[in-house]
């Protein structure tokens, strides 16, 4: 059987360095105990924040210092957990850490009601007198922005300690999705049996192999399909939840609350939807294109992720998809490409599939450690992008807590979806214009295709999915399963109207873990079409374009996003940036076309 190996079996090269954060358990053990007797040096100060200008910058320091020694703890502790996910030692790490945190977050609870009860004359009397506090300036406007959604500091505390259980839906999801689904294995061609999980599936659905991409197709999800109560009532109570906060908060929804904590326009979303919903035709033009390169009467769901390059797709040892990556990124300056080298040589990257590793890929690390990236590398092109993707997100994070103290250090997913696909627009970029390989070659510009499609594409109807099953929920109505399944089904008919769907993609929803944070995925579709407008402006422009755009990454949060983005070029408000992007895409499609 073709396996997963154990964790034990993968080169230490090819793993994370979480000693870095902390040598051993034991010393995270250490941390985090210091930790938690220091939340009670910080509820000490609960009703003195407006005492003094002194007494107020103590109190913002007290809460850094806290706030960031927590996040080391749970950094820790979630990665751990996330090299095998069954591991229950591991998995109580994470459980005390998402408590201490919680706890941290009740204990920080009263300083913005107090903040806002001081109101901008203090706060600007405050400043006037203890020049430290002029760093704050911004954070102080975010929070008397908020004042019309902040609670008293009994209720703030309650809402607080309450997060650790509403969230709750997302870890059991988490949960019986990576460690406790197990899917079956499915003979190849050669009649080799081949284990299903959630890493490989995709990569599985581009096997040349049709009859062997639909068993693995139909194994999936008749998986899924044993357990749609279980996830069904996971996404209802998340659903739910994220409603009752937004109305304890003063909002109409949750979507509105959603947004309005990063200051982002719902018109954002509602010009995403509807620019998108009016470009279908670069979308159904790429189906149809499909089904010809595939030569078959009828594109069904187990053919969409299969490439429409004809010869066999060229493995991308992990290696190589590094140097690729280092050259890409060659336009955005020496600085940028050394140190992206550098975190290569340096165990940023956990990179292979081992069992029971969490799903996916993710950049993280905090303000105190150097970025890590969890990856699940397939040696295939796409693992290639993901890896420029993540790398993107790390550099951010680098280049933002370099230059910004810690307040400011992190940014809202908004821009952080920017940095990640402008590296990827760069890679497609720099591959196009070097490779000799035409075979090589020819699946870049198929990936580029699929990776506009499912950013662009698939996530503005998730958008659309997760706002109808808001709906529904708030009007009162049942949010089963069957009525989820007969919502997404119809995003997908019109969305892939050339295709024929079948009954199991109505269960797709159940397999998308972003759903269970309340309206995140709109944000891929705004980044890449945002990045590939930046991306064109640095290839075009050179160096001044370049440095508004590190300067960007640089700024971390200390402006709001749709402001970052307005300086660095792009006016993320107005459809002109999505309707460039799916421009693009139809050209590509053309030049796909051409190649044949």
């Amino acid at each position: 059987m073709s396996s997963v190996p154990a964790r034990s079996d993968l080169p230490e090269e090819y793993t994370w360095e979480l000693e870095a954060i902390f040598a051993s358990d034991e010393e995270w053990e250490a941390a985090y105990e210091e930790a938690e007797d220091r939340l009670d040096d910080l509820r000490a100060y609960e009703g003195q924040v407006a005492e003094s200008a002194e007494t107020l910058l103590s109190v913002l320091e007290t809460r850094e210092a806290v706030m960031r020694a927590v996040a080391n703890v749970s950094a820790y502790a979630r990665m751990r957990r996330d090299e095998d996910t069954r591991d229950q030692t591991y998995q109580a790490l994470a459980a005390r850490a998402g408590s201490l945190a919680s706890d941290a977050s009740s204990a920080a609870s009263f300083i913005e009601p107090e903040l806002q009860a001081l109101g901008r004359e203090g706060l600007d009397e405050f400043a006037g007198a203890e020049s430290a506090l002029e760093t704050y300036g911004h954070y102080f406007d975010e929070v008397l922005r908020m004042k019309p959604h902040t609670r008293s500091a009994e209720i703030e505390q309650l809402l607080s300690e309450l997060g650790e259980v509403t969230g709750g839906t997302g870890e059991v999801y988490n949960l019986l999705s990576n460690a406790d689904m197990s899917f079956p294995a499915v003979e190849d061609p050669e009649g080799v049996p081949v284990e299903i999980t959630l890493s490989n599936f995709t990569t599985l659905q581009k096997r040349p192999d049709r009859a062997f991409r639909r068993d693995v197709y139909e194994a999936f999800y008749d998986e899924w399909e044993t357990v749609r109560n279980s996830v069904g009532a996971a996404y209802r109570n998340s659903v739910k939840a994220d409603r009752k906060h937004a109305e304890a908060r003063f909002y109409e929804s949750a979507r509105e609350a959603s947004l309005d904590s990063a200051n982002i326009p719902l018109s954002v979303y509602d010009t995403l939807v509807d620019t998108v919903r009016e470009n279908l035709g670069p979308l159904h033009r790429h189906a149809e294109l499909k089904r010809d390169a595939l030569g078959v009467d009828e594109l069904r769901m187990w053919d969409l992720y299969a490439p429409m390059a004809e010869s066999d797709e060229p493995e991308i040892p992990y290696d190589d998809a590094s140097e690729y990556v280092i050259e890409a990124v060659a336009p955005l300056g020496d600085e940028y490409q050394e140190r992206l080298a550098t975190g290569l040589d340096s165990r940023w990257v956990d990179v292979y599939e081992s069992e029971g590793k969490q799903s996916g890929a993710y950049s993280g690390g905090t303000y105190d450690s150097q970025p890590y990236i969890l990856m699940n590398y397939q040696d295939d092109v796409a693992s290639m992008y993901t890896l420029a993707h993540e790398l993107g997100h790390s550099l951010h994070s680098e280049l933002a807590s370099e230059a910004q103290p810690y307040v400011y250090s992190g940014y809202e997913i908004f821009v952080a979806e920017v940095a990640s696909t402008l590296n990827e627009a760069l890679l497609t970029e720099h591959l196009l214009d070097t490779l000799d390989d035409d075979r090589l070659r020819e699946h870049v510009l198929d990936e580029y295709l699929e990776r506009v499609r499912s950013t662009l594409f698939r996530q503005t109807m998730f958008a659309e999915f997760e706002l109808r099953a808001h709906e529904i929920e708030a009007a009162g109505d049942a949010l089963t399963p069957d009525r989820l399944d007969e919502c997404y089904y119809d995003l997908k008919e019109a969305y892939y109207e050339p295709a024929t769907l079948g009954d199991r993609i109505a269960r797709e929803w159940m397999r998308i873990p972003h759903f269970y944070r309340s309206y995140y995925v709109y944000q891929y579709a705004t980044g890449i079409s945002t990045a590939l407008a930046l991306s064109r402006r640095i290839l075009d422009e050179g160096e001044p374009a370049v440095d508004e755009y590190l300067g960007f990454l640089r700024r971390g949060s200390r402006a709001y996003p749709v402001a970052l983005l307005d300086d660095a070029g792009v006016d993320v408000t107005a459809s002109a940036p999505i309707e460039a992007a799916i421009a693009e895409y139809d050209e590509r499609l053309s030049a796909f076309a051409d190649l044949r």
